[in-house]
């Protein structure tokens, strides 16, 4: 029978930096990584440090190690291999994507981006008004964090080409309805470009069953190494215009999307991702699942239920405090709400009180987390932006205690 909730203890022995003492709270920065990633790598460095893919034995063993990494990073959402492209960013892929994609756009097409993202999915699209695209800005509602589904349709038109929307705010912490959007978007005649950084490594991401065209999520925050993943639909990348050297074919997938090629140890280190998911599996599970997709979807259910419960501990504390400002949806239990929770405290900079909390041995991060036009909707620019407490399955219910009886001293 599987187990009802996650082995915490479990879980956080395959961590060796929680072991150091601090309640680590900047996982929507970037996750910590299991032993599994760490030893990946290392195994690499040390046995297979050679240029792959040549005749002889090592470089045949650097190949497949890499192969298998990125096989499994494409099967953690769904994809085939040769629909993903390991780069070294999010920001990166998103920006290749968008240059591979600018020849197909035409003055006068319209692009649809929200003040909502990471600017990785906004500021790239953006750049196309150069070329004579018109970019539509679709905006959020600064009471709930959410993109108003309303406000879309108001800018879909017979010009739409191309809608980039976040599948969770890597701020505010929403959690949107990808495949009902993707659904409108497709049904005006246009592509769906789909930021899932802060969703990965909180829910279960199916790119098939979302129809989505591209996708984008960042091993790095997802327990790996820091690596961006980008996801497309096989006839959408075999159309775009290359980016790499003029040599590389045009049906070169993903070769020619990805400029100076993968990092070879990193992409290696992936397949520690699906080592550590598949120990999570074998912890809690006795009966088969014939895929990694599958066995990571089942842990994905202990992470979402582990991580609602501690969000909603701390949502409740800043909800009883009048000097808070929690910014998105007050509560975590309807599963609307990813957890990541920020906050601003009326008359303090956001700084100075993420400083006092280092002090405490408590890390957090504050500004505005490269969402700029997001905070800036919120009116917090001028506070330093928010505190933001990014927290991950791997957080346990006296760490967010712990926190919170940091914050009653500090605020």
């Amino acid at each position: 029978m599987p187990a009802a909730i996650l082995d915490l203890d479990f879980v956080r022995r395959q961590f060796p930096a929680l072991a150091d003492g601090w309640a680590f709270f900047e996982n929507a920065g970037g996750s910590y990584v299991p032993s599994s990633v760490i030893e990946r790598v290392r195994a690499y460095m040390t046995e297979a440090q050679v240029q792959p893919a040549w005749s002889f034995a090592a470089s045949a063993e650097a190949a497949a190690r890499i192969a298998a990494g990125r096989r499994l990073a494409a099967e953690l959402i769904n994809a085939d291999t040769d629909e993903v492209i390991v780069g070294p960013s999010t920001t990166m892929n998103v920006y290749v994507l968008a240059q591979a994609l600018r020849p197909g756009f035409a003055p006068g097409d319209e692009v649809i981006v929200t003040n909502l993202d990471h600017e990785a999915n906004i500021g790239a699209w953006r750049r196309l008004a150069e070329f004579g695209v018109t970019v539509r800005e679709w905006r959020f509602d600064p009471a709930t964090g959410a993109l108003d589904e309303a406000g879309l349709d108001r800018l879909l038109n017979e010009r739409t080409r191309l809608v980039c929307f976040t599948h969770c705010s890597n701020v505010v912490g929403s959690l949107h309805d990808a495949g009902r959007i993707v659904g409108k978007i497709h049904a005006a005649g246009a592509l769906a470009c789909v930021d899932g950084v802060a969703y990965a490594p909180h829910r279960h991401v199916d790119v098939k069953a979302l129809d989505v065209d591209f996708y984008a999520y960042s091993p790095y925050k997802v327990f790996g190494p820091h690596l961006g993943v980008l996801y497309g639909k096989r006839v959408h990348l075999r159309a775009a215009h290359g980016q790499n050297h003029f040599f590389i074919g045009a049906d070169d997938v993903p070769l020619k999307l990805n400029p100076g090629g993968p990092n070879h140890e990193l992409t290696a280190g992936l397949a520690g991702v699906a080592d550590y998911f598949d120990a999570l599996y074998a912890r809690h599970f006795d009966t088969p699942e014939n895929s990694f997709h599958a066995r990571a979807g089942r842990v994905y259910g202990l992470i979402a239920a582990h991580e609602t419960d501690i969000a909603g501990r701390l949502l409740g504390y800043l909800a009883g405090r009048r000097d808070v400002r929690v910014v998105g949806r007050p509560g975590a239990a309807d599963g609307r709400r990813a957890p990541t929770v920020s906050f601003a405290v009326a008359g303090r900079k956001s700084g100075d009180i993420a400083a006092a909390l280092a002090g405490e041995r408590i890390a957090v991060g504050f500004g505005d987390f490269y969402a700029r036009r997001c905070v800036e909707a919120l009116g917090l620019l001028a506070q330093d932006g928010v505190v933001r407490v990014g927290m991950a399955h791997y957080n346990t219910a006296a760490e967010v205690e712990r926190l919170i009886a940091a914050l009653d001293r500090i605020i």
